[in-house]
């Protein structure tokens, strides 16, 4: 949570390496997946409390969870003490693969799209206040070509269709459909579930943007060969934490995230299971660890950090516990050195 941290249910940590199917669909299962899919209260959801439990017994009692479910994950290479690590169902891709199996379905038998991760306020509040960051970046920033932002009027940069957009995670895709809305053009989705891709492209196309790209791509072991002046996180930062290996492959997310993102680009994060505070810590390590690892290799120099903070989203609602006042969500951008 952002601002907040709600303490997990026992019944979302899961015995690493000894899942059974039984212990997946239990009642307390139920309600963590249907509540994770959406963060209601001040968001509202698109399905109701009863459907959300309903959809969520069926996609995990269809998911064929295998008892080494630690290593679905395809780019698992080396054994942690898993004991270690809070996990949640939500850090497989075997739990993701069923869920979009069955939205795909639902899609192709009803037209429904499935669930917004965060919900439809907080989706267009990401992208309405991306646009507007976009907008505003100082004089002299040019989106189109990074090995010459220096040269560029603001006026050129606020030409949102010279922007390359790289949603990573990005599910059904719709924050994309949001941000096309907003003048953006160039834009790509990927997601390693297959049947998440599969899900964008057909919402995309009935709903009249089929120039969004969609491709299969595990952002850990990303394909992909070129940069991005954005790069849009909406949960996948948040998913990656709740594998067992969560630590290590949140190291991996930020090297691989530093290599998508040009020079003088956004990298714009949103999360419910972390803080702005805390992302901010994170990236700090991340650029210390980066400094570290120049220092053994080319000796003690003054590479910049690789990414700083620029702003965050003000205006979510808050609540107050335990005394601290905080938001259900947080919304960071990082400028890339």
């Amino acid at each position: 949570m952002a601002g907040v941290r709600w303490p997990p249910e026992e019944s979302e940590l899961l015995p690493p390496r000894q899942l059974t199917t039984a212990d997946l669909i239990s009642d307390d299962d139920r309600s963590v997946a249907a509540d994770s899919w959406s963060i209601k209260s001040e968001y509202g959801s698109t399905v109701d409390d009863e459907q959300r439990h309903v959809d969520a017994a069926e996609v995990l009692a269809g998911g064929n969870f295998p008892a080494t479910a630690a290593f679905d994950y395809s780019s698992d290479k080396d054994e942690l003490d898993a004991s270690e690590v809070e996990a949640s169902m939500l850090g497989f891709q075997s739990y993701w693969d069923a869920s979009y199996a069955a939205d795909l379905a639902n899609f192709h038998e009803h037209g429904h799209a499935g669930e917004i991760w965060f919900g439809v306020e907080v989706m267009n509040t990401v992208a309405t206040w991306t646009k507007n960051l976009c907008a505003n970046m100082p004089q002299g920033w040019n989106a189109a070509d990074d090995s010459n932002f220096k040269t560029e009027s603001c006026e050129a940069s606020k030409d949102l269709s010279s922007w390359r957009v790289l949603d990573i995670g990005t599910g059904n895709g719709l924050l994309l459909q949001e941000l096309a809305k907003k003048g953006f053009s160039d834009l790509m989705g990927t997601d390693y579930s297959e049947g998440a891709i599969d899900l964008a492209r057909n919402l995309a196309i009935r709903d009249g943007f089929p120039h969004i790209n969609f491709l299969v791509d595990d952002v850990l072991e990303t394909k992909l060969d070129k940069k991005f002046n954005v790069v849009m996180d909406k949960g996948t930062l948040d998913a990656i934490g709740l594998h067992p290996d969560g630590p290590v492959k949140r190291t991996i997310y930020w090297e691989s995230v530093s290599d998508l993102v040009v020079p003088g680009g956004l990298l714009v994060i949103t999360s419910c299971n972390n803080t702005k505070d805390e992302l901010l810590q994170e990236v700090e390590k991340f650029n210390k660890r980066r400094h570290t690892m120049q220092d053994l290799d080319q000796g003690a120099g003054s590479e910049p950090s690789v990414f700083h903070y620029l702003d965050h989203v003000r205006t979510y609602p808050t609540i107050m516990f335990g005394g601290v006042a905080g938001s259900r969500v947080c919304t960071v951008a990082f400028l890339r050195n």
